[in-house]
């Protein structure tokens, strides 16, 4: 107990002729360099992610009439004009209920493009779905799952995504899970001529 006692007595003192105004800034000091080091690193993520990835890039998709066309293809057949991406597959009730904001979109953005990229599981479904639905856009198969090569190169972890690229192929906006996201609009109207 005695020992308690002066470990106590100690801290105390120490507390008692710490000056706390020093350690404060000292403590501000330190926070301010690590924001500023965030800050760097931040700036840096954000130059370096506004590119697709070689692996996206040479994903091959097919088009309606069954052709094989790279990402990067896609991309250059709209450069020029701002692109909303949108990965889906008839099979997600959420793609499929955010089908009309999406049209309100189109509306709203008309020389902007938009892409679909569908996972579905058959090209059969896949184009059911578009005509079903009345999807105007370009359209794109990849018969691939959510967590295959194309999907994990864009870091997908549900659908539907809406990614937003800017007239000169980069992307200006890389996730967004609802049609009406406020980011999304935000983006679009930035990059409206």
């Amino acid at each position: 107990m005695k020992k308690v006692f002066i470990a106590l007595f100690a801290l105390g003192m120490i507390a008692v002729s710490c000056d706390t105004k020093k350690v404060d800034a000292k403590i501000a000091e330190e926070i301010n360099e690590l924001k500023d080091s965030l800050a760097i690193e931040t700036d840096n993520v954000s130059k370096n992610n506004n590119a697709f990835n070689p692996v996206t890039l040479n994903k091959e998709f097919d088009d309606k009439d069954g052709n094989k066309i790279s990402f990067q293809k896609i991309l250059d057949k709209h450069k020029g004009n701002a692109i909303v991406i949108d990965v889906w597959a008839s099979w997600c009730p959420d793609c499929i209920k955010g089908f009309p904001e999406l049209k309100n979109l189109q509306e709203k953005y008309p020389t902007t493009a938009f892409v679909f990229l569908s996972l579905d599981k058959t090209k059969d479904k896949w184009k059911e779905a578009i005509k079903k639905y009345d999807l105007q856009g370009d359209h794109y198969y990849l018969n691939e799952k959510m967590k295959d090569e194309f999907g994990t190169s864009i870091e997908l972890d549900w659908i539907p995504r809406y990614i937003v690229v800017d007239t000169q192929g980069n992307i200006a906006l890389k996730k967004a899970i609802v049609a009406n996201d406020s980011l999304l609009i935000k983006t679009l109207d930035k990059l409206q001529p």
